[in-house]
């Protein structure tokens, strides 16, 4: 298949959607502790939506699954464990900073780490710089960072600019130092997940041979990594409803309900933002075969800087930014027109690639 970078990228941009908008059903969930929506929105995102989508739509997973060698399969899933500890502190940081801020400095770290080192490890490094695509693709991730600073600096800004109160009442558990220290952790651990995908390469090559079109060759992979993630998740949200005493509020509503809660509401929208969040590596891994195997890596800061445009859109929705001045508003405008210039920088460097 030869490789088509611009659908690439729209690809991406569908990935980073998804990502930025699964939060939101779970801000729908009443009268359930965190723990408990996390878990029911994890078993969708880390075990039931990863199975159906690669038996629907790759041939013979499980026979792919059985000829891989224990080792692949043991570094990819050892990656999604770690990966589970970015994801898992990846939805605390959105508690304690927001949809904006808090994806701008978590992905920031995961943007830089995910990106650059695959290609390092790989020795592959030394061409890029030196050839015209590698060069184009490493000024796109540049750019990119440049984005993450202004989304940084415009969260900051913020956080001067408005009073307790008001920063309470959109993010009610607002919290700057514990969130950027949460969000650091978050972010260098969720950079697993390019490791564990590219450790997976062996389980794509199998299942392109079992006959499954390239684009839904990283399907099986997904299986392995998001089991992985589903380990860390399932241990620290079992020991917080046993710290939490939260059990009993997967078969019932705890005492004191708020008004409106309703125990099929809150799973509906827990499993609905399980599947959203699901999503957003369906399209990565789709996205990834449009970019060419040489400059693939680039694929990781597509989805990083398309998480963000899109998680500062939907910070704007929710009125995260309100009642914010003039200076902010222009760091705000500043890190979309950035983010949005990376992802056409990379995209033409992996054009240039191809011809």
């Amino acid at each position: 298949m030869t490789p088509n970078p611009i659908l690439g990228v729209l690809l991406h941009w569908l990935g980073g959607l998804a990502s930025a908008s699964f939060y939101v059903p779970y801000r729908k969930v009443k009268g359930w502790s965190w723990e408990t929506y996390w878990l029911v929105g994890g078993v969708m995102s880390w075990i039931i939506a990863p199975w159906v989508m690669a038996l629907l739509l790759s041939h013979s997973v499980m026979s792919v699954l059985g000829q891989t060698p224990w080792s692949t399969l043991g570094w990819v899933y050892f990656f999604g464990v770690l990966w589970g500890v970015g994801g898992l502190t990846f939805g605390l940081t959105m508690r304690y900073l927001g949809l904006s801020l808090g994806m701008a400095v978590a992905l920031g770290y995961t943007a830089i780490f995910g990106t650059l080192i695959p290609p390092i490890f790989r020795g592959e490094f030394p061409s890029l710089i030196s050839h015209r695509p590698g060069q184009v693709i490493l000024a796109g991730i540049l750019v990119c960072v440049l984005g993450i600073v202004f989304a940084g600096l415009a969260g900051i800004s913020k956080e001067k600019e408005l009073t307790s109160e008001q920063q309470q009442e959109d993010i009610p558990e607002f919290n700057l130092r514990l969130g950027l220290g949460i969000a650091t952790l978050s972010g260098v651990m969720s950079a697993c997940f390019a490791f564990g995908l590219a450790a997976g390469d062996p389980i794509k090559q199998l299942t392109v041979q079992m006959g499954t079109p390239t684009m839904w060759q990283g399907l099986p992979v997904l299986i392995v990594v998001l089991a992985g993630g589903f380990t860390t998740n399932f241990v620290w949200c079992a020991l917080l409803n046993a710290r939490n005493k939260s059990f009993g509020e997967y078969v019932r509503m705890p005492a004191g309900r708020p008004e409106g809660a309703s125990q099929g509401m809150n799973y509906l929208f827990s499993l609905v933002a399980g599947l959203t969040w699901y999503l957003q590596f369906f399209f990565y891994t789709m996205g990834e075969t449009q970019m060419g195997k040489k400059y693939g890596f680039s694929s990781w800061t597509l989805h990083m800087a398309s998480i963000i445009i899109f998680s500062t859109l939907w910070g704007i929705a929710l009125h995260e930014w309100k009642g914010v001045g003039r200076r902010t508003k222009v760091l705000v405008f500043l890190t979309l027109l950035t983010l949005v210039t990376s992802t056409a920088v990379v995209g033409y460097g992996n054009l240039l690639s191809t011809r």
